[in-house]
């Protein structure tokens, strides 16, 4: 296996499993987003909880409004033509009979005139259109993402030369061996980053791998909902009084690099093991892992299975993320390829190849490969519970996180605040996230 310092060093441009995942319920804000502390932007940066990054919460602001994804009594008001959804254009509509339409927006949340408005793409398929402006991960800019709805209420596309949507499948698919339906939900950003893309998975789907084009070099990430839940169910930000939506166990992300490498993670959902979680210790029906087709990926076996993993455990090179929710990390080459697998509990294994170069190379107890200086990875970690707040929630729509941006450099040694960085053509990305919202960190220009 490569050594623990490659992994570090892949930190930088990974995935950076999304904030949503753990503030979300405890912060509300309605529609708008509150803005910053202190002059620092509350701007999460794809991040569900890499160890040593940290959050920085944000105050509520604006008027509390109803929970979103709960469905609503009164119908759907008409807004006789004003910022409508482009029906013919090949996009998916997002709970198109509630107020906001098909938008990517959350239900009670319409698209109106002089704002931008996000959307769905197929699956494999990321947004190629938000504010021009918008030229670094800050509130409100973060939010404006897809198309601009003008004072009059006409749509028009910033880059008009551009598609809705470009491909983005890269080299990772989703694989159902769980039986019924798996309902995998990305979050929307550039938008209001709650779970709302759904990518539904009977056999296999494509999974969304932005490269460094996308908007600020952002990841993708997702939330993997239990086996039989549709995307109508799960993709909706929910209650702790079921185990789906934000609440669900898993969550995974993925992004490529310059070079073409791509960073594909699992790990535990940061709300899942919350003290006042009522299902926090009941062990999932279903498992995850990441499986490569071939030699050549870097950080296997990296899985977790309730049959043998208790709550918070991952087999394999075992980091701690926001909230003390354990996570683990695979680097695709390019030109590889990578499956992330729901599966029945107990019908997993440790899943796919690691690289088998240098034979001459020692041998783990697992039977993992690696250099003499190389430092012998952890099979199955546990990682702390999570440290309880005395905030209470105010609202169902995710909160946000702050960023920071380093210098490349080569140390792949780690800090407490961040993780050493690989060099790209853009400049190095560090993900910095507070789980209790002490650090200010400044936002990265895209």
């Amino acid at each position: 296996m490569k050594s623990h310092s490659v992994l570090s060093r892949a930190w930088t441009l990974i995935l950076l499993f999304a904030s949503v995942s753990q503030a979300g319920h405890r912060h509300g804000h309605g529609h708008g987003h509150s803005h910053i502390h202190g002059g620092v932007v509350n701007a999460p940066k794809d991040g569900f909880g890499l160890k040593h990054h940290h959050f920085h919460h944000r105050a509520a602001t604006s008027p509390v409004q109803k929970p979103h994804g709960v469905a609503r009594s009164k119908p759907l008001k008409k807004r006789g033509g004003q910022c409508e959804f482009p029906s013919d254009a090949g996009l998916v509509a997002v709970t198109p009979n509630e107020e906001n339409a098909g938008w990517a927006m959350s239900p009670d949340q319409p698209c109106e005139p002089g704002n931008y408005c996000p959307y769905a793409c197929p699956p494999g398929m990321v947004m190629a259109q938000w504010d021009p402006k918008a030229t670094s991960y800050t509130y409100p800019q973060s939010m404006n993402g897809g198309l601009y709805c003008d004072d009059d209420g006409k749509i028009s596309k910033p880059f008009p030369s551009k598609p809705y949507c470009v491909e983005a499948s890269g080299p990772v698919v989703a694989k159902n061996d769980a039986g019924g339906v798996v309902s995998f939900c990305q979050t929307v950003l550039p938008g209001n980053e709650a779970m709302l893309i759904p990518t539904s998975v009977d056999g296999s789907a494509k999974l969304a791998v932005p490269d460094p084009d996308y908007w600020c070099s952002t990841a993708a990430h997702y939330y993997i909902n239990p086996p039989g839940k549709d995307t109508e169910t799960a993709c909706v930000w929910g209650t702790k009084d079921h185990p789906w939506g934000n609440w669900a166990p898993y969550v995974a992300g993925a992004n490529m690099d310059s070079k073409g490498q791509t960073f594909l993670k699992i790990g535990w959902n940061p709300i899942y093991l919350e003290p006042e979680t009522p299902f926090r210790d009941e062990s999932p029906s279903f498992g995850v892992k990441i499986e490569c087709d071939g030699d050549g990926c870097n950080g296997l076996p990296c899985q977790i299975d309730p049959a043998k993993n208790s709550i918070n455990e991952v087999t394999g090179s075992t980091e701690e993320g926001a909230g003390g929710a354990s996570f683990c990390v695979v680097t695709v080459p390019k030109g590889g390829k990578a499956n992330v697998v729901v599966f029945e509990a107990g019908k997993g294994s440790n899943g796919g190849s690691e690289d088998d170069d240098d034979d001459d190379d020692d041998e783990g107890e697992d039977g993992d490969k690696y250099d003499d200086d190389d430092e012998v990875p952890e099979t199955t970690t546990s990682a702390p519970e999570p440290t309880p707040t005395t905030d209470e929630a105010t609202s169902s729509t995710p909160a946000q996180t702050t960023t920071s941006i380093v210098s490349s450099t080569s140390s792949s040694e780690e800090t407490t605040s961040t993780i050493a960085s690989t060099t790209s053509a853009k400049s190095s990305i560090v993900t910095a996230h507070n789980y209790k919202g002490r650090h200010r960190l400044t936002a990265r220009l895209c």
